[in-house]
């Protein structure tokens, strides 16, 4: 049996109105004052409000930075690391999207590192530990709370880039499905289908383990009979408990096992085009499935078993074509956009593309099937 290291965020408290614990859980840390970093959206709709009070009521100092935009731009780590150094907090919570929660980890590791955070792009780059943080999310998709990943835009490569160091774990993890109620049904769409490609991607990845496997199939299995439900009926508390603990643990099992081409081929077209994360993932999973099907039959094959269609007298083929299937008809009811040309994308702007997402080896490294430059291009003109 080959060495399996598996790692995940130290402590998680989940449960609905488990936000009250807050002030707890940064006393427990030893903070004293923290930098709440978050997005305009999540302060308009209150959220931010009521935990500055929270802290704020239990005698904690508490500074807001709310300027997070959707797939940030690497600069903006300057402008949270200078608000932070600003209000003297010694430990950073990340309330919001994955953004919110990247943003938040990215720049408690740059205040006890010295930048520019660009030379950390890539695996195991960061030398020291940073502030502790307290990761809350108001969406289930990234799975970021459990994730040592920070995702960042590059506009002038036209390329999102990562950070991976066990020092991004969060000291804590806080999930209130309670949060996630007010999020509009394109939204609970979008995050929702990110969240269900990270499962689905890390039980395809060549470094699935029996451990990420396990997790990964109760993900799959929890967002996919679920995420209907959250997006026709957001207020349905126990649809939402269930989206937000797959999500979370299909971050558990993607942070180990890694995410294949479907990322790979979204990162490109989300830098350039500014196409939301979980909408260019979904655009570009049907494709991506049916070129990496061949590199494991029969794990593409059991997908559709998890996702509750009937496979009996299937030969494996069938089964993952069903697979397929299946994942094309939530998208359509889930109205997620499944064409590139919705976002002006053409057919003279893919060999840019296939040149783009062959630099993202990070992720490729992990697909079922190695690709070649022509096929890159096959798989973007069939998402056109």
């Amino acid at each position: 049996m080959k060495t399996e290291i598996f790692s995940t965020t130290p402590r998680i408290v989940m449960g609905s109105g488990c936000v009250v614990r807050l002030p707890e859980e940064v006393k427990r840390l030893g903070g004293a004052s923290v930098l709440l970093v978050t997005d305009p959206g999540v302060v308009k709709a209150g959220i931010a409000a009521r935990l500055t009070a929270l802290l704020a009521d239990a005698g904690l100092g508490v500074e807001v930075f709310d300027k997070v935009e959707a797939d940030p731009r690497y600069e903006i780590v300057e402008d949270a690391l200078a608000a932070l150094r600003a209000s003297g907090a010694d430990l950073v919570i990340g309330l919001g999207g994955g953004s919110s929660l990247d943003m938040a980890k990215i720049t408690a590791v740059m205040a006890q590192n010295d930048g520019p955070v660009g030379k950390y792009f890539g695996i195991d780059l960061v030398p020291r530990p940073g502030l502790p943080t307290i990761l809350i999310p108001t969406t289930a998709g990234t799975g970021s709370e459990v994730t040592p990943i920070v995702i960042l835009s590059d506009h002038g490569e036209k390329l999102k880039k990562g950070v991976v160091s066990p020092f991004l774990f969060p000291a804590c993890a806080l999930l209130d499905a309670e949060l996630t109620l007010g999020l509009p049904p394109a939204v609970t769409a979008a995050t929702g289908m990110d969240a269900l490609i990270h499962a689905v991607e890390a039980y395809t990845s060549i470094n699935a383990t029996p451990t990420t496997d396990m997790l990964a199939k109760d993900a799959i299995k929890l967002i996919f009979r679920n995420i209907r439900t959250a997006y026709a009926n957001g207020a349905n508390l126990a649809a939402r408990e269930n989206m937000l603990r797959g999500a979370m643990l299909a971050g558990m099992a993607f942070a180990n096992a890694g995410v294949t081409a479907v990322h790979a081929f979204a990162y490109p077209i989300g830098a350039e085009f500014h196409i939301p994360h979980g909408i260019a993932n979904t655009i570009m999973l049907v494709p991506v499935m049916r070129f990496n099907q061949t590199g494991n039959l029969k794990r593409f094959a059991k997908l559709a078993h998890f996702f509750g269609v009937p496979t009996d007298g299937l030969t494996d083929r069938q089964a993952a074509a069903a697979a397929v299937a299946a994942l094309t008809e939530l998208a359509e009811d889930l109205r997620v956009p499944q064409h590139l040309a919705a976002y002006g994308v053409k057919e003279e702007h893919v060999p840019a593309l296939s040149d783009a997402v062959l630099l993202v080896t990070r992720l490729l490294a992990n697909n079922p099937r190695k690709l070649t430059r022509d096929d890159a291009e096959a798989i973007y003109r069939q998402a056109l």
